[in-house]
C-alpha cells in the first residue's frame, strides 16, 4: 500500500441528544501525525477490523476517555468523559461532564454514569432528582441506540459498530498515547452492526440504523499489536427533531490500562428516581 495514501474526508457531524441535550465535537486523545508509514499488516483491513472488538474481550477491561464534539447555532461545545470499562460483564462507569452554562454560571457537577445492558443510569443528572437518586434510561428506547445521547459512546458499541464494517484501508503506523499502532480508516455499516453484534448490542445499534439520518459511519480506529482498540473516532449523522435537519456528531474514545479494575455495582430498585426529569 502506498505510503500516505488519502482516503476521502467525512462532513463533520452535528447531534441531536436525547437524554442529556449538550453534545460536542471531541478528540480524546491525540496520535502523532509525523511517524512513518510502514507496510500494512497481515490481514484484510475489513476483516481485523471486524474482530476488533473480540480482542477487547479477551483483555477484559481498561480505562477509558471519551469526547463528543458539537457545533450548532455558531457554537462548539465539548462534552469529555472518563472512568472504566468490563468488557465481559459489558458494564462501565464514566465520569461526564458538561460544558459550562452558557450563562456563565458556575460549572456544573459531573455527572456519573453507569453503562449496562439493555439500561443506562445517571447521578446528578436533571433538575428535581434528589442527589442520592439515579436516573435510569432503557436503551432499547434510544433512536441512536445510546450511542451518543448519554453524552458518551458506550465504549464496547463504539467497538461492535466496527463489525459492520463495510470497507477500510490501512493508513500507516504510528502512535496513540505512546502505544504503537496501527491506523485504519473507513466506513461501518450499522444495519450490519446490529446483526453481527453480541445481543447486549443487537438491538440498540439496530436502533441506531433506524434513527440516524444515514446507515453509514465513517471512522478512524488505532489497533495495537494485540489487535485491540487504542482510539476510536466516529462521525454519526442525525435528522434533529421536526425540523429533520441532518446533524452530526464526532465521537471520540480512548481505550488505555488494560486489565485495570472495573468495579460497577448497579443501584438498588429503591435509588432510582421515578418522577419526571427537567429538559436541559
Amino acid at each position: 500500500m502506498a505510503r500516505g495514501r488519502q482516503h476521502r474526508r467525512t462532513h463533520g457531524v452535528t447531534a441531536v441528544a436525547g437524554v442529556v441535550c449538550c453534545l460536542g465535537l471531541g478528540a480524546a486523545g491525540c496520535a502523532r501525525s509525523d511517524a512513518v508509514a510502514q507496510g500494512p499488516p497481515a490481514g484484510d483491513p475489513v476483516q481485523v477490523l471486524r474482530s476488533a472488538a473480540d480482542a477487547l474481550v479477551e483483555a477484559g477491561s481498561s480505562r477509558t476517555r471519551t469526547s463528543l464534539e458539537m457545533a450548532t447555532g455558531g457554537t462548539r461545545v465539548t462534552i469529555l468523559g472518563e472512568g472504566v470499562y468490563d468488557y465481559r460483564k459489558r458494564l462501565g462507569r464514566l465520569e461526564v461532564r458538561l460544558p459550562q452554562d452558557p450563562a456563565g454560571a458556575a460549572d456544573r457537577r459531573p455527572i456519573t454514569e453507569l453503562l449496562a445492558p439493555g439500561a443506562l443510569y445517571m447521578k446528578n443528572r436533571g433538575a428535581g432528582v434528589p442527589s442520592d437518586k439515579w436516573v435510569r434510561v432503557d436503551t432499547a428506547t434510544l433512536s441512536d441506540g445510546n450511542l451518543v445521547t448519554g453524552g458518551a459512546t458506550d465504549p464496547f458499541a463504539a467497538a461492535e459498530v466496527l463489525r459492520g464494517t463495510s470497507s477500510a484501508a490501512f493508513v500507516g503506523r504510528t502512535e496513540v498515547a505512546g502505544a504503537r499502532v496501527r491506523h485504519y480508516r473507513g466506513t461501518a455499516d450499522l444495519e450490519a452492526a446490529s446483526q453481527a453484534a453480541s445481543e447486549v448490542n443487537r438491538g440498540p445499534l439496530g436502533a441506531a440504523a433506524k434513527g440516524f439520518a444515514t446507515v453509514r459511519v465513517p471512522f478512524d480506529v488505532y489497533l495495537d499489536d494485540e489487535g485491540r482498540i487504542r482510539k476510536i473516532r466516529h462521525r454519526f449523522s442525525f435528522l434533529n427533531g421536526e425540523r429533520r435537519e441532518p446533524v452530526a456528531v464526532a465521537s471520540t474514545t480512548l481505550l488505555y490500562g488494560f486489565g485495570a479494575p472495573a468495579d460497577v455495582r448497579l443501584p438498588a430498585d429503591e435509588d432510582i428516581y421515578a418522577g419526571r426529569i427537567a429538559q436541559e
